[in-house]
């Protein structure tokens, strides 16, 4: 059954950012933040209608508009204007914890819109995780190429070291056994010298 959604707004660099998302959780987890904005007092459920309405719209889909105005959310909001007023608090900031938002909505509880809102939610979370799970597959992929790339290109040098060693291997026998042969010539020589050196002698006497 999906959850029922609530809207959520914060401030983060140069935007106010606001969701309808099913918890504070959920919210912090799609505004990417590193720390608990709501135990900071720097985010806070909305119970403006406009903003509601608008974020109910776009269940699960972070809006923005510039820091510190009162303009409509959009996915794709314009950098602010007043950047140069750097004493100016931003609206999340004026607003100090635990007041109450400036219009309590008196609209009647949409049962239905609710129950269609969160199940937009849910939808683009399923949406969300096939995408990361295709990006996973994607990654897999492409590390499963890498090493199987690495592995043929390891395989390939070991196979190369063994030709190598087998035929430094081979080339050394047959240098040992040239060496054994001409050890064995001048040892032959070396007494048919001594021989022939003998005779020479022999003959002169």
């Amino acid at each position: 059954m999906a959850k029922k959604l609530k809207t959520y707004e914060t401030s983060l660099g140069f935007f106010d950012l606001a969701i309808a998302a099913p918890s504070m959780k959920a919210a912090l987890e799609a505004w990417g933040a590193d720390s608990n904005l709501f135990h900071q007092g720097a985010a806070k459920q909305s119970e403006d209608p406009d903003v509601v309405a608008v974020t109910m719209a776009k269940p699960g889909v972070v809006l923005r508009r510039p820091v510190g105005s009162d303009g409509s959310f959009s996915e794709h909001a314009d950098l602010p204007t007043n950047l140069g007023d750097t004493d100016k608090p931003t609206k999340t900031a004026r607003e100090p914890q635990g007041h109450k938002p400036k219009q309590a909505s008196s609209r009647p509880v949409d049962k239905a819109a609710e129950r269609k809102a969160a199940l937009a939610y849910d939808r683009e979370q399923n949406r969300r995780n096939r995408e990361r799970a295709r990006e996973e597959a994607a990654r897999q992929q492409e590390r499963e190429r890498r090493q199987q790339a690495i592995d043929e290109a390891q395989s390939a040098l070991d196979k190369a070291e063994r030709e190598h060693a087998e035929r430094a291997g081979a080339i050394q026998a047959e240098a040992d056994a040239i060496e054994k042969r001409a050890q064995a010539e001048n040892a032959r020589w070396k007494k048919e010298k001594e021989r022939l050196d003998a005779a020479l002698q022999r003959a002169r006497g």
